[in-house]
């Protein structure tokens, strides 16, 4: 296997750029999490805006909404499976865009900030609660999951309709249509 042809140039400030924000991450959900540890603990909930959106304390022992909270070990070992090969798809300089890359970095930050979590307090803590739509209580690592998870997809939807637009414009080209 040739392993150059797996990976591709960079330039240093792309993989800056990538930590910075995994670490920028990580550091706003440990933060928050901090935050409502030390304020939150002592009351039930705090309304931000009333029946919409609450700051509420919760332990999560699970994954989400509470799942394998019986068996850590098999979310943990995937967690840390799923974090590990998205950090060497990142860093290998296969993705196409920035935004793309921007995503995955967000997605490992998440990961990483309830992976901190669960490894040394055994629980996720939580502490957005909205209640608009009656959703689950959740955090800032929640939060980068989700959004880069969207944005991911943003990015490759933008990247096959580029592709299906040259494929169009190569096949009018071809055959002297224009």
């Amino acid at each position: 296997m040739d392993f150059k042809k797996l990976i591709r140039k960079r330039k240093p400030s792309e993989y800056f750029l990538y930590l910075g924000v995994i670490a920028l991450g990580v550091f706003l959900d440990q933060l928050t999490k901090w935050l409502a540890v030390e304020y939150l603990t002592k009351v039930t909930t705090v309304p931000i805006i009333k029946g919409v959106i609450h700051l509420t304390y919760l332990e999560n022992p699970g994954a989400a909404f509470g799942s394998f909270a019986d068996s850590p070990w098999v979310f943990n070992t995937v967690s840390t499976v799923a974090i590990i090969a998205m950090l060497l798809y990142l860093f290998s300089g296969r993705s196409s865009t920035v935004l793309e890359a921007v995503s995955v970095a967000m997605i490992i930050s998440g990961g990483i900030g309830n992976m901190i979590d669960r490894l040394s307090l055994g629980y996720v803590v939580d502490f957005i609660d909205f209640r608009l739509i009656n959703f689950a209580v959740f955090n800032g690592a929640d939060s980068f999951v989700c959004v880069g998870a969207g944005l991911l997809i943003l990015s490759l939807s933008l990247e096959l309709a580029r592709e299906v637009k040259a494929e169009r414009s190569h096949t009018k080209g071809g055959d002297g249509e224009n």
